[in-house]
Order: C-alpha cells, then sequence, then structure tokens
C-alpha cells in the first residue's frame, strides 16, 4: 500500500500561506503554515503595541499633535531632572562615604598607637616582674627553731 499525496499552496486574506493537501481522494485539507510570501523571509517583527497604528501622515499643527509633542517635552524634561538628582545623590553618598572612611582610618590608626603603647608597657612591667621574682627552688628559707621538733 503506497501512500500518494498532492499539495497545492495559495494565500489566505491574512497574507499567510496555506497548504492544501490530498490523500487517497479523501479531499482537501486546510493545514494553515506560516511561510514567507516574499523569498527574503519577511521582515522585522512588529510589537502589539505598534500593529495597530498606522503609518499615516500627521499634521503638525493639529492640537492633538501639539498635547502630544508637550506631553512627551514635559516627560523628557521629568526624566532628566530625576536623572541629574539621582547623580547629585550618588555623588553627595559618595563624599559622604569618603568622610566617614578617613575618620575610620584616623581612628585605627590611633587605636593602633594606643595597642603599641600599651603593650609595650605590659611587657615592660612584665619583664620587670620577672626579674624581681626569684626562681621557687633558689630561695633561702630560714626554719625556725620552735617548729623543727614537732
Amino acid at each position: 500500500m503506497s501512500k500518494t499525496s498532492q499539495q497545492n499552496t495559495s494565500t489566505d486574506a491574512s497574507g499567510a500561506s496555506v497548504i492544501h493537501t490530498q490523500a487517497h481522494s479523501s479531499g482537501l485539507q486546510q493545514v494553515p503554515q506560516l511561510v514567507p510570501v516574499s523569498p527574503g523571509g519577511g521582515g522585522k517583527a512588529v510589537p502589539p503595541s505598534k500593529q495597530g497604528k498606522k503609518n499615516s501622515f500627521v499634521d503638525r499643527n493639529s492640537d492633538e499633535y501639539r498635547q502630544r509633542r508637550e506631553r512627551n517635552n514635559m516627560a523628557v524634561k521629568k526624566s532628566r531632572l530625576k536623572s541629574k538628582q539621582k547623580a547629585q545623590d550618588t555623588l553627595q553618598r559618595v563624599n559622604q562615604l569618603k568622610e566617614e572612611n578617613e575618620r575610620l582610618e584616623a581612628k585605627i590608626k590611633l587605636l593602633t598607637k594606643e595597642l603599641s603603647v600599651l603593650k609595650d608597657l605590659f611587657l615592660e612591667h612584665a619583664h620587670n616582674f620577672a626579674d624581681n621574682v626569684q626562681p621557687v627552688g633558689t630561695e633561702t628559707s630560714t626554719t625556725n627553731p620552735e617548729n623543727s621538733g614537732q
């Protein structure tokens, strides 16, 4: 049993190609497929927000156009001011952090110096203490004659 099929291609109203196939005289079946009509392979995909808009001529003297331009100009100004403010805030924060860093580095330097002085004092005290204490085995002990008989 060999299956034979025939294909016919047509274009529907939306510009998409529709392939009609016929197998074993069962009739035509419509199978919609997205096949580019032009040999170049189509074009850019259009976002859904712009599909409904047509590239019609816009009267630059119309009130609607002037209102759109006014709103756009205000939005651009607002965006630029916001960006400028954000940059200023960032610069101010950087300066604050630099000052804090300098203070902390000065504090580290001071504490390191204090630690060094305290270490020196401790070592000097420990050395003097060691010189004043005699080892236990070398001490001279005097025996009390009263306690020697007991």
